[in-house]
């Protein structure tokens, strides 16, 4: 386990140029997409052992030394003992699933009944390790996946303090953007994402509750699936609220990310949301279909445009692309309510968030802390370690609530649901027999600013995100890849209906096969910059 950062490191880490890193011979097999991994773990020619020594070394040169990401809060002191296991395995034919060793990072808010401590970036969880796995990661070592170790965070996942620099935890300190380092890899999912996109992992499990998915995986450069909330379990992870919170996959690849979503859906009796799970999981591998954009009718959302140019016309190439393969484009289509979703999402947030976390702290076993209230005082007595750079006014406005039984919580997510589904992307699906809706994921990513806090690019400021209304809903969204804007990549979303995750897969596939925009980021110290480390193959 790393130990927290000091709070000169933060600045220093933004300012300092490092060295170009060469490309090490031995770390050939970083770049490959599972299927290869696993064709050339059958052939012999690979085994587990291998990879995780290759990505330990890489870690050890680019995220802890070198361009000193800091995507990666803990490695798994296990891997090497689960890897020799995993290849013996394998030796004697007991391959027991589709990921088997495969190599996951996990976000620090997932819980893992192993040596490895689960925080959501915060000492006030150091003291002990969760009692037992999350319901998705006993998923994936079912599936014979190998757990290499947890992602730095937003600490709290970005629900502390609306002043925040997205990437900072006080246990991790400051993620940097692979592609620029003193851009941000934006939250929560920074570690998860920018690990993925740097080649330190293969892929790697974020969290969700609006944004946190979708906009690191989109400032970074790569895949990214928000899941239909129940799709996936919660159980044993660090909560925001259970009307919005999903665990996703992030990935390099449409067909990485359907992979890893194809393992950690289903039922799990801990989370009573996943009771009709697995009636819809299912192997997503099967939709991944070149021609997957033929016929796909797909409306565009302007009113999430238009508020930065770079993410515009990526957003018009990406149209005029799908156009070409047999698309249906219906643009602009409207989607009702835009400016009444966001003062109704807080009020949710705020509520669930004491409620289910002091749900959540009592399954955890030798911590100090048990409620909102302790973590609020813990921050307090903490202050110069915990709140450097900013506070916990959040937090503070969270405690403040009442029970889940009070009408102004009632009505809220009576109005939030209402206002983002049935009345919101239903109804804009229905009135064009839509597939899905389409907008930019984010645009360029902005300058990182402990100080000030996150600088969002923002057009019309009563409309929130393009995460938004699929968060609200509880409906899947995905983020591929679309363009670069002065070396830094820029999104798309797509998003639609309850558990249409399959044709989000579908749609998403063939633009990705298509259009081929990912490559491997170069660490440059700044925008036009200088290179870090030397290009992969």
């Amino acid at each position: 386990m790393r130990s927290p950062l000091s709070h000169a490191w933060l600045l220093a880490s933004l300012l300092v140029s490092t060295p170009l890193v060469a490309q090490s011979a031995a770390e050939s097999d970083v770049w490959s997409s599972i299927a290869s991994l696993r064709q050339r773990m059958d052939s012999g020619a690979l085994t587990c052992q291998a990879l995780v020594k290759q990505f330990d070394g890489r870690i050890a040169r680019i995220d802890q030394s070198g361009p000193m990401l800091h995507a990666v809060i803990e490695l798994n002191p296990d891997a090497g003992k689960l890897a020799d296991t995993l290849d013996a395995e394998h030796a004697a034919g007991k391959s027991p699933g589709a990921l088997h060793g495969i190599p996951v990072l996990l976000k620090d808010n997932i819980d893992t009944g192993d040596r490895m401590l689960t925080t959501a970036g915060s000492l006030a969880l150091i003291d002990a390790p969760a009692p037992r796995d999350a319901g998705l990661v006993e998923r994936l070592r079912k599936s014979g996946a190998l757990i290499l170790g947890k992602a730095n965070l937003s600490e709290w996942a970005n629900m502390r303090s609306g002043h925040a620099s997205s990437g900072w935890s006080a246990r991790g300190g400051q993620t940097r953007n692979p592609y620029v380092l003193d851009r941000n890899p934006c939250g929560s999912s920074a570690g998860s994402a920018a690990a993925v996109a740097a080649g330190l992992v293969t892929v790697a499990i974020g969290s969700e509750t609006d944004g946190s998915i979708i906009c690191p995986a989109a400032s970074n450069g790569i895949v990214g699936i928000k899941p239909t909330l129940g799709l996936v379990s919660r159980s044993g992870i660090i909560p925001i609220s259970h009307n919005q919170d999903t665990a996703g996959p992030i990935a390099r690849s449409v067909a990485d990310a359907a992979a890893l979503l194809s393992v950690i859906a289903g039922n799990d009796p801990r989370d009573p949301a996943t009771s009709d799970a697995d009636k819809h999981a299912t192997d997503y591998t099967k939709f991944l279909d070149p021609n997957g954009l033929k016929g796909k009718r797909i409306g565009v959302v302007r009113k999430l445009a238009g508020a930065e140019p770079n993410a515009d016309h990526v957003l018009d190439q990406s149209i005029a692309l799908m156009k070409a393969q047999g698309a249906i484009i219906i643009d602009p289509v409207e989607l009702p309510h835009l400016k009444d979703l966001g003062d109704v999402e807080l009020t949710v947030l705020l509520y669930d968030l004491k409620h289910d976390m002091q749900a959540y702290l009592a399954t955890r076993t030798g911590l100090k802390v048990k409620t909102l209230a302790d973590l609020i005082a813990f921050n307090q007595r903490e202050a110069a370690r915990e709140m450097p750079w900013f506070g916990q006014e959040l937090f503070e406005q969270a405690q403040a609530k009442g029970p889940l039984t009070d009408k102004a919580y009632t009505d809220a997510l009576a109005k939030a649901k209402q206002l983002s589904a049935k009345d919101g992307i239903d109804a804009a699906l229905a009135a064009h027999q839509l597939d899905a809706l389409l907008a930019p994921s984010w645009g360029p990513a902005f300058m990182t600013d402990p100080v000030l806090g996150d600088h969002v690019v923002s057009g019309d400021p009563t409309v929130g995100g393009a995460s938004q209304p699929a968060a609200m809903a509880g409906y899947p969204s995905i983020t591929v890849p679309a363009g670069f804007a002065h070396d830094l990549p820029v999104g798309i979303v797509l998003f639609g209906a309850k558990w249409s995750e399959p044709t989000l897969i579908t749609i998403a596939y063939g633009f990705e096969q298509h259009s081929k925009v990912f490559r491997a980021p170069t660490f440059l110290d700044t925008v036009g910059g200088k290179p870090q480390v030397a290009a992969s193959p």
